[in-house]
């Protein structure tokens, strides 16, 4: 504060003196913002560290930066802000189990989360909890808010995209199935469904999740690795079509909406940009040689991969040490 009696005797300024003052008090601030945007950009161009020894399966993020990692063996769901990681959903919460696919809506408040029984996989995960399930959490507070289970005995809750009218889809990897969910609902329905959805002998089915810039629903298989269009019309599903990629997939993962295309992560190391055409996918590697990515979040300009190494705990490498986990950042094109 300034005070009165501290400008008596002093003379007053001129309004040459006054300019001169205000041109200097903003480049000063200019040069404070700068210096500030400065470290910002270095923040979000860093990889962020998630808990030791938690494999990660799925992230996703807010407006303001802060992004969401579930844990395949622990469960739960870790958030991560400022370069700092804290608890938000506490493994086992709500009666959830290992944590796979993670969806933050802002708009509703709510934290979607796929939890699913792996124990068949060697993953006990941290509760006795049996299925698959959708569970809901305050996305402030972490606190349980819904359970709705998938349907089919062989289910398994993979991914998971909200429509601009709340709706909420869920990708089923071990049955030929889209769910939905509406906002205030109280179980799931099947949205849709398809021979073509269906998981291949020893293969895996359904996985990313993404509505485009075109309204349309758009899918992936794991193994074998296709991609899939879901004509969407007034909420309801339409024809089901196999995009036709413009070099072949490799363990196709999980799928973002990305300006008029789509982002979609590939197991064996690549993040790509996806391009529609009609029945046509124009398919560009963005980055590769990532870490067993499985998932992708967009920031700004910037695309958050984790690097699940899941081959360390499931795979041909389980026992032998992982290393650290982290989320890198990727520079997306415009």
């Amino acid at each position: 504060m300034i005070k009165n009696n501290g400008d008596a005797g002093r003379p007053r300024a001129t309004g040459e003196t006054l300019e001169i003052r205000r041109a200097t008090l903003n480049s000063a601030a200019a040069v404070i913002l700068a210096l500030g945007m400065a470290g910002a950009a270095r923040a979000e161009t860093a990889p962020v560290g998630v808990p030791d020894k938690s494999f990660p399966e799925s992230v996703t993020s807010t407006s303001d930066g802060t992004l969401y990692v579930g844990s395949f063996n622990h469960g739960g769901v870790t958030k991560v802000s400022g370069g700092k990681a804290e608890q938000l959903v506490r493994p086992g919460a709500g009666d959830s189990r290992s944590t796979l696919g993670v969806l933050a809506d802002e708009k509703s408040g709510t934290l979607y989360v796929c939890s699913n029984d792996i124990s068949a996989m060697g993953v006990a995960g941290p509760s006795d909890t049996k299925g698959a399930w959708l569970k809901t959490f305050d996305l402030k507070s972490g606190a349980p808010k819904g359970s709705f289970a998938l349907s089919d005995p062989k289910s398994f809750c993979n991914d998971i995209v909200v429509g601009a009218d709340g709706t909420a889809y869920v990708s089923d990897s071990f049955a030929p199935f889209v769910y939905s969910l509406k906002p205030g609902g109280t179980a799931l329905s099947t949205f849709a469904t398809d021979p073509q959805l269906a998981p291949a002998k020893d293969g895996v089915g359904l996985d990313g999740i993404a509505i485009g810039a075109d309204g349309n629903l758009y899918v992936t298989t794991f193994i074998p690795a296709k991609l899939f269009k879901i004509e969407m019309k007034d909420g309801k599903a339409g024809a089901v079509t196999e995009l036709k990629p413009s070099r072949p997939l490799d363990h196709a993962d999980a799928l973002r909406a990305h300006g008029s295309g789509l982002l979609l992560i590939e197991g064996n190391g690549k993040l790509d940009k996806v391009t529609v055409k009609g029945s046509e996918a124009t398919i560009d590697t963005i980055k590769d040689g990532l870490a067993e990515p499985v998932s992708v979040t967009q920031v700004g300009d910037v695309g958050w991969v984790a690097e699940g190494k899941l081959s360390y705990v499931i795979g041909d490498n389980k026992g032998k040490d992982p290393g650290p986990f982290k989320l890198t950042p990727v520079a997306l094109p415009k």
